[in-house]
């Protein structure tokens, strides 16, 4: 079985909103398998990419990207979190965010 490292690590919150570092693509088959949302297409879409770069069928990078789009759509990207809590709190106090 490969294990491809991922060029650059993708940060997403999992359990009660711990940030984790993805880095290899076993890594985010590991949280894709464990994920207890909804299945859909994203999901079974990434998790298939995921296997296919375990088998060596696929790039590491096709399968950092599939998961990144999967924890983008789930709004789980540590990145986008961060952005929309302080577009949030922004709102909420009235205070213009520069951009």
């Amino acid at each position: 079985m490969n294990d491809p490292k991922f060029d650059q690590p993708v940060s997403v919150f999992v359990g009660l909103g711990f940030p984790r570092e993805v880095s290899t693509v076993l890594d985010a088959y590991d949280i894709l398998i464990e994920w207890n949302g909804i299945p859909d297409l994203d999901h079974a879409g990434a998790i298939e990419v995921c296997r296919k770069a375990l088998s060596g069928k696929r790039d590491g990078e096709d399968a950092r990207k599939a998961f990144e789009d999967f924890a983008l759509n789930k709004g789980i990207l540590a990145e986008e979190a961060y952005d929309r809590a302080v577009d949030n709190l922004a709102h909420e106090w009235s205070i213009p965010r520069a951009h």
